[in-house]
């Protein structure tokens, strides 16, 4: 199922990249899509997604571009504001023409194979202020999980819950507009010019860019295209990855993401 996954997520990335070429919206791949262009010129084998970053600016635009997207072919932009039931912090650009299910989240948001498109905002000097704000960043993130309804596993009696009521909805979309404010809070001071992924699952000093090694891009090899990566790389993935050219024992490489996918009309299972 993972190769199935991968060809569909290719064909999505080669949409974004398109969009971004034709619009001049720079972009790098990130984390394991980044490790993956390096060490494989492509998917890590057992990776079941591709993740790419833009800072706050550039991620806006992406979005403004992408307004109608849906209304000209089988993609669709998933953000806080479009999908009223998506609680995460970043975006999604996915394949209306598959279904899938996740490990260990359960949700009323759509669904569908697709690439993760995260902002990066500039964060602070002070390390007791970036604690506040990935501390602050989390706790409204907790709370939109659940209100929103997000679980590891799925509940029998789940599908019986009422829908939200137009309260809880606006609940919601306010908690969301808090959190974005959380995280863009640094983004206008000039005198900042280091980045973060605020959304990364890694350690926190995993995913954070100078501006220098978000501006120097280079593409290399990815499958049958090329993605953009920071020039910089070899420092980026030894801080997250360490010896990051030798490959983890076997029984750590395994799909993260996708349990069951649907698409042209067959089922599959990992």
């Amino acid at each position: 199922m993972t190769k199935i996954i991968q060809q569909i997520e290719l064909e999505i990335f080669k949409r974004f990249q398109t969009i971004c070429t034709k619009n001049n919206i720079p972009y790098i791949a990130l984390g394991g899509t980044m490790l993956g262009a390096v060490r494989h010129k492509g998917f890590i084998p057992w990776d079941d997604d591709i993740d790419v970053g833009l800072t706050r600016h550039n991620y806006q635009n992406f979005i403004s571009v992408c307004a109608n997207i849906s209304k000209e072919d089988h993609y669709f932009l998933q953000t806080p504001e479009s999908d009223e039931n998506y609680a995460l912090s970043y975006s999604k650009l996915m394949d209306q023409n598959t279904y899938i299910e996740e490990r260990n989240n359960v949700n009323n948001a759509k669904k569908g194979v697709f690439l993760d498109i995260f902002p990066l905002d500039k964060i602070p000097k002070s390390e007791a202020k970036q604690k506040k704000q990935i501390q602050d960043v989390k706790r409204l993130s907790n709370r939109l999980f659940l209100k929103l309804r997000y679980n590891f596993i799925e509940n029998p009696i789940r599908r019986f819950y009422p829908s939200l009521t137009p309260e809880q909805e606006q609940s919601a979309k306010d908690l969301k507009v808090q959190r974005e404010s959380l995280m863009t809070q640094y983004d206008q001071d000039e005198s900042l010019d280091t980045y973060k992924n605020l959304a990364s699952q890694y350690s926190y000093e995993s995913e954070i860019f100078t501006e220098e090694q978000l501006n120097n891009i280079i593409e290399v090899p990815f499958e049958d295209t090329s993605i953009a990566i920071s020039k910089n790389y070899d420092t980026i993935l030894k801080t997250m990855y360490g010896s990051y050219m030798d490959l983890p024992p076997e029984n750590q490489r395994n799909a993260k993401h996708i349990s069951r996918l649907i698409f042209k009309n067959q089922e599959y299972f990992s």
